[in-house]
């Protein structure tokens, strides 16, 4: 008997017993025998193999959950080796974890995968909005999609930064932009006009237009009887030439 005791006391204390059972009956020793001169501390061994053997029918109504679990995740996994034995092994838990954990992540990765009708409708949503009639048709028109609205960006970026306008503003800030600078430009270039003509009013420049359509027309046919007549074809030639002649 002190032999079984001391193997079994041997096991309790090797490294591979659990620390938390061997501690936790550990504390339960109040005395010690000691027989032929050795010291034996047994008192704590029965209380300890107790509780291993709670563990290990715990360990049995856990397989059975899972069994359960598995049965609902894995139902083509009916085949368990461990249904005709009475031990239970950690090693077989730990296999029926990993089953379920592994179709667990396989339904996620195949939920992120569209059907094929949500990509047939996806095609013909594509189709509607960017009026392509065929299936042919579909790549083409992404690719055009794709470099017109590369194309758009840029344009955009370009003109956040020529405006002086934050990158986060919307189209429609970058257009009323657009449209006071043009305004802008377009006043200046009146009073430039109206300094260019000489005059302030609107009458006054119709009136030196409809001069200048009376006057051009004329002065340039004499131009160029004029180039003719000298027969040369630079306007800077006619007074040299003019010269020569008296």
């Amino acid at each position: 008997v002190l032999k079984v005791l001391s193997h079994i006391d041997s096991v309790l204390r090797s490294p591979r017993a659990p620390p938390l059972i061997y501690r936790r009956s550990k504390g339960l020793v109040q005395n010690s025998i000691k027989e032929n001169g050795q010291e034996c501390g047994f008192e704590h061994l029965p209380l300890t193999i107790e509780m291993w053997a709670d563990q290990l029918m715990a360990l049995k109504d856990l397989h059975k959950s899972l069994r359960k679990v598995s049965l609902e995740l894995v139902p083509w996994h009916t085949a368990d080796p461990q249904d005709n034995r009475e031990s239970v092994r950690v090693e077989d838990l730990q296999f029926m974890v990993d089953a379920i954990l592994e179709e667990i992540e396989n339904k996620e990765k195949s939920s992120q995968t569209p059907s094929l009708p949500t990509l047939f409708a996806i095609v013909s949503h594509f189709q509607k909005l960017f009026d392509v009639n065929s299936l042919n048709g579909v790549y083409p028109r992404m690719n055009e999609v794709y470099t017109k609205l590369g194309e758009m960006t840029n344009v955009m970026r370009n003109l956040h930064e020529l405006l002086g306008l934050d990158s986060s503003a919307p189209p429609t800030v970058v257009v009323d932009t657009v449209g006071k600078l043009c305004d802008i430009i377009n006043e200046n270039m009146t009073e430039q006009v109206q300094q260019l003509l000489g005059t302030q009013d609107i009458h006054s420049i119709i009136n030196k237009l409809e001069e200048h359509e009376c006057f051009f027309p004329p002065f340039q046919a004499l131009i160029q009887d004029l180039l003719c007549l000298l027969e040369i074809s630079n306007l800077d030639d006619i007074l040299p030439t003019v010269r020569n002649l008296k």
